[in-house]
């Protein structure tokens, strides 16, 4: 049974910025403090949390990113996840939904969930805050 995790953000950020911190390699590694590779094309091949996560990136414009997720740990019978995320306009802000879809058990969606804010949203806020609205 395949399983989903749904969640938005509201990100200090316009969706040009958001995407920039999504998809340029340099930014990632300055807000993840890991290792990133992320070829912005699709096909490209995307890395993050020092080879942690792989896949491939499958959808790619100015308000949406689409790529495959396969931590690691997981073993090779399970299949990959999907991750989408769609950038909105919201003031001088972006909301941020993240869908991360097929992912193989409730552990993993629990690890997941809490992955997302802990190693993600929380430092790529933390970076934006700084970045965009250092006084």
């Amino acid at each position: 049974m395949a399983l989903t995790i749904k969640t938005e953000k509201l990100l200090p950020a316009s969706p040009t910025q958001v995407m920039q911190m999504l998809t340029e390699q340099a930014e990632i590694e300055k807000w993840s403090g890991e290792e990133t590779v992320f070829d912005a094309k699709v096909g490209g091949k995307v890395s993050l949390f020092g080879g942690w996560m792989n896949g491939e990136v499958k959808e790619i414009s100015d308000s949406k990113l689409t790529y495959t997720w396969r931590t690691a740990e997981w073993l090779a019978d399970v299949a990959d996840s999907i991750v989408a995320f769609d950038l909105m306009k919201d003031g001088d802000q972006t909301k941020l939904i993240l869908e991360h879809s097929n992912l193989p058990n409730e552990d993993e969606v629990k690890s997941h969930k809490q992955g997302w804010e802990d190693f993600f949203f929380t430092p790529l806020e933390d970076y934006l805050m700084v970045k965009y609205n250092a006084d």
